[in-house]
């Protein structure tokens, strides 16, 4: 599929999309808007979209300054190629939107802030028995071979959001965005009625406001994983023992995952009144944990509890780490 310039004097909006540090389904969400997406290509040239579009970055650095309407931008800035091309892409757009949880606030890339360049290393390239590697080789920026220089992209220690590289208008959250969210935004976009700049393109109301289960004032006296509950009840989860974090994220989903019998795992990201997504849900926690609804419980009973929930920082930073008031563990 080749790419569709705009026009000089065409009435369309330019619009470029482009695949950072992510898994893809930002991508797969635009083709889920299904017959809608013949609205947004009738009001829209596309004029950069490598997963789809046959053009070059050195197509890309030839536009003109600011000549791009609308970039949306999904992905983290893992590599050196990502921070690139957030500059590039900063350059040529009038409007920058970070597209998706990885953009907006890490994402699960973000969890690699967890641990250093060379333990992932060691462990994709070392260690790992499906990958021989007798030599011991490591991915280096550039390599001296036969037919020259090869250069790949370097790889970064820190995994960053887009707004830690560049400046960005927009915020539209989601692990991919949902697709009620994306005709939203391309509508405010079209009519030329996007809010103010810095804001987030999604509801101000948490995941609970909008979940089909009735919220719960329950104690949790234990804390289970999803496939331990023996059957899943037609009510909240953190009644069920299983930590949700609806009480904690921003919605615009309108609580899918609970639909599908399935806790929420935070990828709206932080409630506006909040700094810190991870924090607020173990402080909405924190009110619920204990043996009975006495306030009997001892710390000893808390610390029992807690020692319960499998992977503190993976349940509650699975979508947010490097946007956290503490972003990454600290490194030698």
């Amino acid at each position: 599929m080749s790419a569709s310039p705009a026009k000089p004097g065409s009435s369309k909006l330019s619009v470029a999309l482009y695949w950072a540090a992510s898994c893809g389904g930002c991508e797969i969400a635009m083709l889920d808007l299904d017959e809608k997406i013949l609205d947004v290509v009738a009001a829209a040239d596309l004029v950069f979209w490598p997963v789809a579009l046959d053009i070059k970055y050195k197509d890309v650095e030839a536009m003109p300054d600011k000549s791009i309407d609308v970039c949306l931008f999904n992905g983290a800035i893992r590599t050196s190629e990502n921070e690139h091309m957030a500059k590039l892409l900063r350059t040529k757009a009038k409007t920058l939107i970070a597209f998706g949880a990885c953009a907006v606030s890490g994402g699960i890339p973000g969890l690699a802030n967890l641990t250093t360049k060379q333990e992932i290393f060691k462990t994709a390239y070392l260690d790992n028995p499906s990958t021989p590697n007798p030599n011991k080789t490591l991915p280096q920026p550039t390599t001296k071979a036969p037919e020259g220089t090869l250069t790949i992209p370097e790889f970064y220690e820190t995994v960053k959001t887009l707004d830690q590289v560049v400046p960005v208008d927009y915020y539209l959250p989601g692990c991919p965005p949902p697709t009620n969210l994306i005709l939203d935004a391309f509508t405010a976009i079209v009519t030329k009625k996007l809010p103010e700049k810095g804001s987030v393109l999604a509801p101000l109301k948490s995941v609970c406001d909008d979940c089909r289960f009735k919220k719960s004032d329950k104690k949790i006296t234990s804390v289970k994983r999803l496939y331990e509950l023996d059957t899943i009840k037609d009510t909240c989860f953190l009644e069920q023992n299983v930590v949700c974090l609806g009480p904690a994220t921003r919605s615009g989903c309108n609580g899918r995952c609970m639909d599908a019998n399935a806790p929420c795992t935070g990828c709206g990201g932080v409630l506006p009144s909040a700094l810190d997504q991870g924090a607020g849900m173990i402080s909405a926690l924190a009110s619920l944990l204990g043996l009975d609804t006495e306030d009997k419980t001892t710390d000893a009973d808390l610390d029992a509890l807690i020692a319960q929930i499998h992977d503190l920082a993976g349940t509650f930073y699975k979508y947010t780490l490097p946007a956290s008031l503490i972003p990454r563990r600290r490194t030698p």
